[in-house]
């Protein structure tokens, strides 16, 4: 068994009007771990299974999005459906996994009793959509209305700046903020960013599974995050 894991829903996502694409955690996961060479357990959950090599939970429906960007990198994005949060009894065993990203789409996608199994003999890196976007169609909105539970076994959790923005202060060993092509911070140290000019859909579910594999590989938080920029640099560019 691999020592790292991603697990969340895929997505339908449509980009400026683009045709639908698949996204999600564990598929844009399953790129940059293809790039640096990693293997990993990725646990996806969807209507209808994705060309990933990947264990599916079937879901009831496909969370669904559409959005753009504006020339500074800014997304604009709608809700469009909502897939059905997990359960402890639909979730895999994940014997030998040492550490977890945990990719909510949505808030309520992970509850705190989710999280608590998860993270039974392992460390949790956690997505902060999970706290920030409100569980709702329609325009995305963020807020603080989280559950504070849910971060009591976080070891690391990652944050947009818009999210960081709305949820305000918290309390985790790692903290990271990342904001698009300004760069970002761990534990408040600053990383610049390698600007690769390209549509920028999963940069940050790249850099989570990067980061986590440079944390178990025993790279301290920063140097993770450094390790992690480069990696999205290389993926953007391809």
């Amino acid at each position: 068994m691999p020592r790292l894991a991603v697990i969340g829903h895929l997505s339908r996502d449509v980009v400026a009007g683009s045709s639908p694409r698949t996204g999600g955690g564990p598929w844009h996961a399953a790129r940059a771990l293809k790039l640096i060479d990693e293997d990993a357990v990725l646990v996806a959950k969807s209507r209808e299974p994705a060309d990933l090599p990947a264990v599916f939970v079937p879901d009831e429906q496909t969370t669904a999005f559409s959005f753009s960007y504006d020339e500074d990198g800014v997304r604009t994005m709608h809700v469009d459906s909502i897939g059905t949060p997990w359960r402890i009894d639909e979730l895999p065993a994940l014997d030998g996994v040492e550490w977890l990203q945990v990719v909510p789409l949505l808030r309520g996608d992970f509850d705190a009793d989710v999280l608590e199994w998860l993270a039974r003999g392992r460390k949790i890196l956690l997505d902060g959509q999970g706290l920030a976007r409100a569980r709702e169609t329609g325009p995305l909105r963020l807020d603080d209305a989280f559950d504070p539970a849910v971060l009591r076994h976080v070891t690391a959790l990652k944050l947009a700046v818009e999210e960081a923005e709305a949820i305000g202060d918290v309390d985790v060993p790692e903290l990271i903020v990342t904001d698009g092509i300004r760069g970002a911070t761990v534990n408040g140290e600053h990383i610049p960013a390698h600007v690769v000019a390209t549509d920028p859909t999963g940069a940050g579910d790249a850099f989570a599974i990067a980061y986590l594999a440079a944390r178990a590989d025993g790279s301290e938080p920063v140097d993770a995050g450094r390790c992690a920029t480069a990696v999205v640099a290389d993926l953007l560019a391809q």
